[in-house]
């Protein structure tokens, strides 16, 4: 009951999130917002997650996940209400700030529970059920922004999206009892101490940040390159989704994946995957190559993510998987914030399929420092 109750706050959660990105950023332009406004409206939405996600693990692994949850839940329902109520940007910028505080608080909660409740032989499953999850919010959440945008104007859309939060709080105030109690005994310091001095941890957190860069990056410079050849935005927009229903096919596959091929082998396949992907971006010239490009791609990278989520909690100390998957998701952030910085820099003065070259070499670097080496127990 406890798995399907962390489920259930996800999906709500997320959609809320992912729909938040979408209402705020269209919502602010209809009031004239200026396109920096814009982007620092899309920072801020990642700023607390960059700065809490390892404070917030640690504190997950003392105090539970119910408050947590509930505190983050209140956060994220407080961040649309406020733009019903106070049609000003400042107050825009306040509402991205505690929707990114609600994703710092409970992005890391819920994955840490996700592998507390679950044991060794059902970690796969649930992690996967917890992806799959997390893929149909990213479907529903833009959609839910963009129906009731069109048919209820841009305010009204912030209150059906702040519900989502609210059936979350209902849900934690109910069963919330279900989640296990933390451990006080876990401490920041020594947490930290335990997981930086650990050569595996350092290896997974940046083999964790070249998966999410090469993700982010491929979802970034594909409608670049595709409005550089001449397609429409209906056409990018399309292989874009193929990229999506890609993921979303593989994840539906993940544990048994998981348990047929070892799991530094099976990430390895995921930077070659991806690899291969990037690297022949820049030789196709139409939308159909570029959409079985993107699903190859999606095929492979599609599990990067949750696949090193897995092998994390795996190689977090007892009662430390919290702050392991906190540090994991600030690495995340990190390569988030600054990724496209460098790499907008590099394809400025090298030109956009070098671009996709290097990220491709970085890729496969990654695919080689990931695979399984002699001595060295794989999970």
């Amino acid at each position: 009951m406890a798995i399907y109750l962390t489920l259930a706050v996800t999906f709500f959660n997320f959609v809320g999130a992912s729909a938040a990105r979408v209402v705020l950023t269209l919502y602010a332009l209809e009031l004239g917002a200026p396109a920096s406004a814009v982007g620092l409206l899309g920072g801020l939405l990642f700023l607390f997650p960059l700065l809490l996600s390892w404070p917030v693990g640690a504190l997950a692994d003392r105090a539970g996940a119910r408050g947590l949850l509930l505190f983050a839940a209140v956060c994220g329902a407080a961040s649309l209400a406020l733009p019903y109520f106070v049609r000003a940007l400042p107050a825009f910028y306040i509402a991205a700030a505690l929707n990114g505080l609600a994703l710092a608080f409970y992005h890391v909660t819920l994955q840490n529970l996700i592998g507390i409740l679950s044991r060794p032989e059902d970690r796969a499953r649930n992690f996967s059920n917890f992806s799959v999850t997390g893929a149909m919010t990213n479907f529903a959440g833009p959609l839910l922004a963009g129906f009731s945008i069109d048919n209820l104007g841009h305010a009204t859309a912030c209150l059906v999206i702040a519900s989502q939060s609210v059936v979350a709080i209902v849900l934690l105030l109910v069963w919330g009892r279900l989640f296990p109690p933390g451990n006080p005994q876990a401490t920041l310091d020594a947490g930290a101490s335990h997981a930086l001095a650990d050569r595996e941890v350092w290896r997974m957190l940046i083999v964790s940040g070249l998966v999410q860069l090469g993700t982010d990056l491929f979802q970034f410079y594909l409608p670049i390159y595709g409005h550089s050849i001449g397609l429409s935005a209906s056409a990018i927009g399309t292989v874009l989704a193929t990229f999506a229903v890609a993921a979303f096919v593989v994840r539906l596959f993940l544990a048994r994946l998981v348990k047929r091929v070892p799991g530094e082998t099976l990430l390895a396949w995921v930077f070659f995957t991806g690899a291969i992907g990037f690297a022949l971006v820049p030789f196709s010239g139409n939308a159909a190559v570029l959409g079985m490009i993107a699903f190859f791609f999606g095929l492979g990278m599609g599990i990067g993510i949750p696949l090193t989520v897995i092998l994390m909690f795996s190689r977090s100390a007892e009662g430390r998987s919290g702050q392991t998957l906190g540090l994991r998701l600030t690495a995340n952030n990190f390569v988030r914030v600054t990724g496209p910085i460098v790499f907008g820099a590099i394809g400025s003065a090298f030109g956009l399929p070098a671009v996709f070259w290097i990220i491709a070499a970085i890729m496969a670097s990654g695919g080689l420092l990931s695979r399984p080496r002699a001595g060295r127990v794989t999970k």
